[in-house]
């Protein structure tokens, strides 16, 4: 979980235009084209935009104990904070708030984040949260993991991708260096100790 849950990379995937999914996309204006909200179809995953239909499972997993205590969440959120953070994610330029869901089912599983653009380094943060234990270990979270990487690599430019992650999570971390993501370094704040990693661009035309 970068400051969230995570983690072999899976290539069988291709950008499609939004499905017919039960439910309405929030509104949302145009935004630089890099950063327009795509579909990302793997082989278990899809990632895409966030619909309204989405609040409940999205508020089961802002509600989890687990994932709150593996990011060192302790701030409280009401429902209507929540509702309205996602309402807005969709018409955000710099950076990518997307959806997991699992292809088999059709169930909401979590989500992805590429945030904290640099555009000087043309870096970005990631962190990835699934919607509770009942998800984790299922390979979910690795292959929305390599969809969004390299979604930011190929379509957005991006030069390098950081997360940090407890060091506490060592099941989280592996699960990140399994996505190619290395340790950088090892950091102390507030009360916890961090494990800062990073994954580069892959040389032009690997992606």
């Amino acid at each position: 979980m970068g400051r969230r849950f995570p983690p072999p990379l899976i290539s069988a995937h291709h950008h499609l235009p939004p499905p017919r999914l039960a439910g309405r996309y929030y509104d949302y204006p145009m935004v630089d084209t890099r950063w327009a909200k795509p579909t990302v179809v793997g082989e278990q995953v899809t990632i895409r935009p966030f619909l309204e239909t989405d609040i409940d499972a999205i508020w089961e997993m802002i509600q989890d104990p687990e994932g709150k205590d593996l990011t060192a969440t302790d701030e409280d959120f009401d429902f209507d904070q929540i509702k309205e953070w996602y309402r807005t994610r969709n018409d955000q330029d710099g950076r990518l708030d997307l959806a997991i869901v699992e292809n088999a089912t059709g169930e909401w599983a979590g989500e992805v984040v590429l945030n904290e653009y640099d555009a000087d380094a043309a870096s970005c943060s990631f962190r990835i949260s699934l919607r509770g234990p009942g998800w984790f270990g299922r390979g979910l979270g690795s292959e929305a993991t390599d969809l969004i990487v390299r979604h930011g690599f190929s379509q957005i430019g991006l030069r390098f991708i950081t997360l940090e992650v407890l060091a506490r999570n060592p099941r989280a971390i592996r699960a990140y260096a399994k996505n190619g993501f290395a340790e950088t370094r090892r950091f102390p704040e507030d009360g916890e100790d961090w494990v800062e990693m990073r994954l580069d661009a892959p040389a032009s035309g690997a992606v």
